[in-house]
């Protein structure tokens, strides 16, 4: 039996932080691994062995200590997943050889733990939504492997066509199920850049598309009971449907590209922005409906032009996200009430413009336009001839039929 512990060691100097250690113990012996992280005393959960948030913590502060206990949760797993693998392969190990692994470049060709060594390489790099992607892939992949890991050299087809069994077995959709293999892909790829194995084409056998789905979207009828309902007594659930309908006014703005808006991508009375996730530049006309939504809020002092991200420069993707899930929430609480049978987020708003617009009889090609998508390559395609203008015509008719 082996157990891994992880504890705060206190700094013998007064006021300095301790050093967050590893303790892996076997066979009544204990063998210490240092993390190089450092926490005080009343920011660490002994009981819990994980870090605490004490209230009133100091923006930048929380800030470290949410990236720390994120890295940390990331080690413990990788730890674990070291002893897994040698409780499979070699029960006369010691503590001393699991922390050889651990420390040791031989243990990243096991392929968990070099995915796990590569979120944290990410992360400290500063590219936190790559390593979330990767996070949620592994994740799945492990617990398909019961946490076991398995070497980048037995990573093969029929282990990913088994992988691919068990998350349809488990209702998973086609999509997510490519989502995971796609970036579980990715991962083995940079192990083979990094000539930690050969090429095995270990994906070619697996599900790596994306199918059309059906999208979830609401008749204007809907959108106008959303913009009028009396939402005075509940501010929260009142600023979630504001943002729905910032969104739904832009022709179907995602979340991200409005949390980080700013003034000044308003001029003469066009927004231009670009997409965070393709880059793309899009150009809307600025409508009197937008403009309200904007006056309602006080963003006074800060660049950005609706309130989701109130500290500038502070761990701003935390921010957003946090406000993702809040406006969220409160968006489904708006659908229960309107007895919608779809839950209602920020998405709705944006796949609810091209339906309407749909129905409207605008062109697909001017749809695509508007928003961005429906895939890049056809994105790209439209892009050079389509005039910006007809956009903002069609965005212009959705708006007054409202």
């Amino acid at each position: 039996m082996t157990t891994v512990k992880t504890k705060l060691r206190p700094s013998t100097v007064a006021g300095r932080p301790g050093s967050i250690i590893f303790l892996v113990t076997r066979h009544r012996v204990v063998r210490q691994i240092a993390t190089g992280y450092k926490v005080f005393s009343h920011e660490w959960n002994a009981a819990g062995m994980s870090v605490h948030f004490p209230p009133g913590c100091e923006q930048g502060r929380l800030a470290y200590l949410t990236r720390t206990d994120d890295a940390l949760r990331e080690d413990t797993r990788r730890l674990r997943g070291i002893v897994s693998l040698l409780e499979r392969s070699d029960d006369t190990y010691t503590a001393a050889d699991v922390v050889r692994k651990y420390l040791s470049p031989a243990g990243s060709r096991s392929f968990i733990s070099f995915a796990r060594a590569l979120v944290g390489e990410l992360r400290l790099i500063g590219r936190g939504c790559t390593a979330d992607t990767y996070v949620s892939a592994v994740n799945s992949f492990a617990r398909f492997r019961h946490e076991r890991d398995i070497l980048l050299d037995e990573l093969d087809s029929a282990q990913m066509t088994a992988y691919e069994a068990y998350l349809k077995s488990m209702g998973i959709c086609p999509n997510s199920i490519s989502f995971y293999m796609r970036n579980l892909r990715a991962i083995y790829n940079r192990a083979v850049d990094k000539d930690l194995t050969v090429q095995r084409y270990p994906f070619k056998h697996v599900y790596t598309g994306i199918d059309k789905t059906v999208k979830r979207a609401v008749p204007l009828s809907v959108i106008r009971r959303i913009r009028d309902m009396d939402l005075s007594l509940c501010p929260a659930m009142d600023y979630a449907r504001d943002i729905f309908m910032f969104s739904f006014y832009t022709r179907g703005m995602s979340f991200v590209d409005m949390a980080f808006l700013k003034k000044k991508d308003l001029k003469n009375g066009i927004l231009s922005y670009r997409r965070h996730k393709t880059n793309q530049r899009l150009l809307v006309k600025w409508e009197k409906p937008m403009q309200e939504l904007v006056d309602k809020y006080d963003t006074t002092g800060s660049p950005y032009m609706l309130p989701m991200i109130k500290s500038n420069g502070k761990d701003e993707r935390r921010q957003y996200k946090s406000q993702a899930h809040r406006i969220n929430r409160n968006l489904k609480k708006i659908g229960e009430r309107l007895g919608l049978l779809i839950p209602l987020t920020t998405y709705v708003a944006r796949h609810g413009w091209a339906s309407i617009a749909k129905s409207k009889n605008i062109p697909i090609a001017t749809i695509s336009e508007a928003m961005g998508h429906d895939s890049e390559t056809t994105t790209r395609i439209y892009l050079a001839s389509l005039d910006t203008s007809v956009v903002d015509k069609a965005n212009r008719l959705i708006l007054r039929s409202l």
